[in-house]
């Protein structure tokens, strides 16, 4: 299973690849972005069909390791990086602000989340680890919101600043692959919580 999903994720890392060097995801100003909404939304939909219905992927999402998992998500303080693009004009504060910041905000605690995991896995069953990744996908869910509003309101006046650069490449790969992986894995760490807290009421006496 390990070995089909990495497949997977390559050839979806192709497939991007492709698409955007080749212009797919990119729309006319002041047009909705549906090219970037179904990369968005499409591997989640096959993430979750997935899971319902293969008992061996089920399987190989509720035993993942935990603190890797949540470790990896320590990737996304390269959030920073929309501050960046703000300040030089290629994206505008509305969107660079609350995605960059919330970013860095998941990517900056992820390895001290994975520190205590790794230390009590019951701590996989707390209020804070279950906010956390909430919050994590919360912050995804925001931050493509408000890029796909800011690109549909966009005009083409020369100079106007939007987030038409993000349907481009290279940057059209974190809508359309690092978005909805990342989404995966709190979802995956959510998923192994709510199994860790369904074990410790089987096992409590009646």
């Amino acid at each position: 299973m390990t070995f089909i999903i990495g497949v997977v994720l390559a050839i979806w890392l192709a497939l991007v690849l492709l698409l955007g060097a080749a212009g797919a995801f990119v729309r006319p100003p002041g047009e909705v972005p549906f090219p970037i909404a179904i990369g968005v939304t499409a591997p989640l939909i096959v993430f979750f069909a997935t899971f319902r219905l293969s008992a061996a992927f089920r399987a190989f999402v509720l035993a993942i390791d935990l603190p890797l998992v949540t470790a990896i998500q320590a990737w996304r303080f390269a959030g920073f990086g929309f501050l960046a693009l703000y300040a030089h004009r290629i994206l505008p504060g509305v969107f660079a602000w609350p995605a960059g910041l919330g970013d860095m905000a998941i990517g900056l605690t992820a390895p001290w989340i994975a520190l205590a995991l790794s230390r009590r896995r019951s701590v996989a069953n707390s209020q804070l680890f279950v906010i956390w990744n909430l919050l994590g996908i919360f912050d995804l869910v925001v931050a493509v919101s408000i890029g796909a509003l800011s690109a549909s309101l966009g005009t083409g006046v020369a100079g106007e600043v939007t987030t038409a650069p993000m349907a481009q490449m290279p940057l059209v790969l974190i809508p359309a692959y690092f978005v909805p992986l990342f989404a995966m894995l709190h979802l995956a760490a959510l998923f192994q919580a709510r199994q860790v807290a369904l074990s410790g009421r089987q096992g409590q006496p009646a």
